[in-house]
């Protein structure tokens, strides 16, 4: 019955996007200020904070003495900042401030580890796994497309990660929250792997992308509510779900998440239960920290958004790396800056990446509050379009024409601010400096950041661009000739700059959604490099399987069969959107009886 759905719902969805077109011809123009978001205003002032919780701060001090005790070699900060209390904050800081200290401050790795022994529990001792309800070794109808043996065996052993990766949070967690860095949350949870043992927010759509290939629908569902936890609680979905990502959130693809099990399940309950959720983290992402205005050359205003953290401290998570790279900073209102440039780039899921950077060799220069990312307002005016079909679903056909309304106007921006003729692609747009004016900035096109990144095709996975034929050649003739397309996939920028969210590195995410729009379209040729993609990705994801025993977080897409490295910690394992997106493109393209799928 589920693929029947599915098709069904493919081609409902189709038909609403036709609906768009028509009512956007037929919808009065939408008023300067959003109706559906509070009036727009610019931050003014050092911007907001949230503040950490008293354990939090400890935690960060303890941290730090590790550093001193053990030296940089192999040394996590984060591991500190989820370590669990086993008793109260004030006795364990009372012990802590009692430490026999040298000159320095530094503490004998004797004295640091009994102490750590004897009020700690381990990092991921919260978290305990979980078996998932829905979790069977081979789903009816899996993969029906794979006929090679040897990858469908492969790709069993893929689905079966997800019953390593689940979790529920301890029931101390639940009973005594003031001891944990981690939140309770109510449902289990698909965690990404390795260091990382809390859910993350964008991670879960490829990882629900995946289950939804796997058959596992109320392990998806569980999913997303934990999600719209997070978001009754603290006005936003998380970063992750820990307590040091209250001050962020990550890219807002809740709604898409929404969507696709609504497209997989027709559970019209659940669409009832999330569109509230959805509508208020719409508000969220355009209230005035994030919302500027762009005024383009005919004059027409534009509301488009940005990252900002609500913090301006270094990340508690890293603490001791953010006040070294802050170091050569002198006054505080420098610092404080640079640490929101740090958090903000965090909420941007590229940390880090030339990207955000003024000058692509100083890590310092970051200034991804001043750039209005293509990616982000993609995810926004997907979130318009998802709400606008999910409220026509439950008959809230009002919230439908508002929402639409938002898509037209935002679908506009795309043209006039977004869109470079020239290159083929749509380029970041960097803000004049003093960004933070109640007036509209009027748009220069010397504005727009003309290196090439992977975020720059991204529009392609909205179907109100995937649908234009000619603007999908144009579009796919750049990125063939963008120097992005290697052997193992596409690179995230054209930089080596020793990040992890540039060259050689390729990401899960990046390589979904440019395929997934290319493979929608009706240009042959677009579909014919979607599937080129999709396969060499799909072979470097086997291959370094094969070698390594495991998936991975990222990969050098220079080379087949090599995991990606860089960035401020080791590369990690598990892992959870590599998951999703090898099994929802082997759901997709399947892979032929006699294809081989080594290297060569």
């Amino acid at each position: 019955m589920a693929p029947f759905l599915y098709h069904t719902n493919r081609k409902r969805h189709f038909l609403f996007l036709f609906s768009v077109f028509i009512l956007s011809q037929s919808l009065p123009p939408m008023a300067l200020a959003n109706p559906l978001s509070p009036p727009s205003s610019c931050t003014k002032g050092p911007g907001p904070v949230i503040p950490a919780t008293p354990l939090l701060s400890f935690l960060v001090r303890v941290q730090e003495t590790a550093l001193q005790t053990y030296g940089k070699s192999n040394f996590d900060p984060k591991h500190y900042v989820d370590l669990p209390l086993k008793s109260n904050l004030s006795t364990t800081v009372e012990a802590f401030d009692k430490l026999p200290k040298t000159e320095d401050g530094s503490v004998s790795v004797k004295d640091f580890e009994a102490f750590i022994g004897k009020y700690f529990n381990d990092a991921g001792d919260d978290v305990v796994y979980a078996e998932p309800v829905d979790f069977v070794p081979e789903p009816h109808g899996f993969l029906p497309k794979v006929e090679n043996p040897e990858v469908r065996g492969w790709a069993l052993e893929v689905h079966a990660l997800w019953k390593n990766l689940s979790r529920k949070v301890s029931s101390s967690v639940l009973h005594h929250p003031e001891l944990h860095t981690l939140l309770p949350l109510p449902r289990p949870v698909i965690i990404p792997g390795s260091r990382f043992t809390e859910v993350y927010y964008w991670d879960s759509y490829w990882v629900i992308r995946g289950l939804l290939a796997s058959k596992m629908y109320e392990t998806a569902k569980a999913i997303v509510t934990n999600l719209i936890f997070m978001l009754d609680t603290y006005g936003h979905v998380l970063n992750g779900a820990r307590a040091y990502y209250t001050n962020r959130s990550q890219p807002p693809l809740l709604s898409a998440m929404v969507y696709e099990i609504y497209n997989r399940t027709c559970d019209v309950e659940f669409v009832k239960k999330s569109l509230p959720p959805l509508i208020k983290e719409y508000r969220y992402w355009n209230s005035d920290i994030h919302e500027l205005i762009i005024r383009d050359a005919e004059q027409c205003n534009h509301f488009l958004n940005r990252y900002y953290a609500m913090w301006n401290k270094p990340r508690p998570e890293s603490s001791t790396i953010d006040e070294e790279l802050a170091s050569k900073f002198l006054n505080d209102s420098e610092k404080q800056q640079f640490y929101r440039e740090l958090a903000s780039t965090a909420e941007s899921g590229w940390d880090f990446s030339t990207r955000w950077m003024r000058n692509s060799s100083d890590f310092t220069t970051l200034s991804t509050t001043t750039i209005l990312p293509v990616d982000l307002n993609i995810f926004i005016l997907r979130m318009e379009l998802d709400i606008a079909f999910l409220a026509k679903t439950v008959g809230e056909n009002a919230i439908t024409e508002d929402f639409l309304r938002a898509s037209q106007k935002r679908r506009k921006a795309f043209s006039s601010i977004f869109w470079n003729e020239n290159m083929g692609q749509w380029l970041d747009y960097c803000l004049n400096n003093g960004a933070d004016c109640e007036e509209p900035q009027t748009w220069k096109a010397e504005n727009q950041n003309q290196k090439v990144f992977a975020s720059n095709f991204v529009p392609l996975w909205i179907d109100l661009f995937n649908s234009d034929i000619h603007l999908v050649e144009k579009v796919t003739k750049s990125l063939q000739n963008s120097g992005l397309l290697c052997a193992a996939g596409i690179a995230t920028s054209l930089t080596n700059s020793g990040q992890q969210w540039d060259f050689p590195n390729g990401w899960a995410p990046l390589q979904h959604m440019i395929v997934e729009g290319l493979s929608k379209s009706a240009s042959m040729e677009a579909r014919t490099v979607a599937k080129d993609i999709a396969e060499r990705w799909i072979k470097t994801n086997y291959v370094a399987y094969k070698k390594t025993g495991a998936m991975h977080e990222k990969y050098d897409v220079e080379k087949c069969g090599e995991f990606g490295g860089g960035g401020e910690y080791t590369p990690q394992t598990g892992f959870g959107w590599s998951n999703g997106v090898v099994l929802a493109f082997l759901e997709e393209f399947g892979w032929p009886k006699d294809k081989k799928i080594d290297c060569d």
